[in-house]
């Protein structure tokens, strides 16, 4: 097999705490040097970040910084994406560690599948105990309505992957990322793959780990943005990719409104209490039947977890919908 040029893109901004291990595991990649570039794009990180990066720079010329003075994501992708040389475009996350075989098995499963994008499972790990608990969170079907590619073991089409490998023809073709959406710009990419006749196919073979957010205050903040921005490419392309994607706004809405009319009557006291009580089982039976996490009290944690991501979800979707009720595409 041809070893095509590969560009691997990371939006960063502020990652110290993670740039340096996931740079030192993109430099311990089996794919050829010469046929691989590595853009960082960062948006005018304050932490540390440039100061660790420009050493990475200086020693290796096949790493490159480009400013973004823009911040976003979705500039970042498309600034890179720009001044990418290669046939491949690899979309990574400062806040992952990659298999040295990561980038070939991107390129392998590219050029052996009839997929636009394809990716890995994702893998998620944490260090502190409570970012422990949040990516136990990931992989427990309660908590992400069974995505695919949060299944360690599944190989097959998806609606969507963690990150992605693309032709740089496709995404031009495409239109590139869409600016006007600083979340769920992958949600919306993969959208427009499937839309015109594209597929996306997820292995475990491509493999990484990836660092969630290490405090609740933080996750809740997330899944906020991103269930707001869902709204903006549901409207967008008029149907959720999955229905799902509804569950957690119809969950808020339900404890709100059965939540105070339970105050006035006692059958919609006993409707709201009978459905809370059924949620509380299914998160804990979910939790404490998780392999991701042991011990009691992290298994409550899981609960909790569980709790702050339907509800920041749904609040956050409930966001979108005043935010976008008149917005023009």
């Amino acid at each position: 097999m041809e070893n095509k040029q590969v560009s691997v893109i990371i939006p960063i901004l502020n990652e110290a705490r993670y740039i340096k291990k996931c740079l030192d595991s993109l430099l311990k990649q089996d794919y050829p040097k010469e046929n691989l570039e590595i853009l960082l794009v960062d948006g005018d990180s304050s932490d540390g970040t440039q100061e660790i990066i420009k050493e990475y720079v200086e020693k290796y010329k096949y790493i490159k910084i480009i400013e973004n003075p823009k911040k976003t994501v979705q500039y970042a992708m498309n600034t890179g994406v720009k001044n990418a040389s290669g046939y491949y475009i690899v979309r990574m996350d400062a806040h992952a560690e990659y298999a040295e075989d990561y980038i070939s098995k991107c390129v392998e499963y590219s050029e052996k599948t009839d997929a636009e994008n394809v990716g890995g499972t994702t893998v998620v790990r944490g260090k502190s105990k409570i970012q422990k608990i949040i990516a136990a969170s990931y992989h427990s079907p309660f908590a992400l309505g069974g995505s695919k590619h949060y299944d360690e073991n599944y190989e097959g089409y998806a609606d969507t992957v963690a990150w992605g490998t693309y032709k740089k023809e496709t995404l031009l073709k495409l239109g590139m990322y869409d600016e006007r959406l600083p979340r769920s710009e992958d949600d919306d990419l993969n959208f427009r793959i499937t839309e015109s006749g594209g597929k996306i196919f997820v292995t475990p073979k491509i493999r990484s780990i990836y660092y969630p957010r290490d405090s609740f205050r933080k996750l809740f903040e997330q899944y906020f943005e991103y269930g707001k921005w869902k709204v903006a490419v549901v409207k967008k392309h008029k149907k959720p990719s999955r229905i799902a994607h509804l569950v957690p706004m119809m969950f808020v809405a339900f404890i709100i409104i059965f939540g105070v009319l339970s105050l006035m009557t006692p059958i919609v006291a006993g409707i709201f209490l009978s459905v809370m009580a059924l949620y509380l089982l299914l998160n804990a039976y979910f939790s404490f039947r998780s392999k991701h996490v042991r011990g009691f009290l992290n298994k409550l944690g899981l609960m909790y977890a569980h709790l702050i991501l339907h509800i920041s979800y749904g609040l956050g979707f409930w966001a979108g919908i005043f935010k976008f009720w008149n917005y023009k595409w």
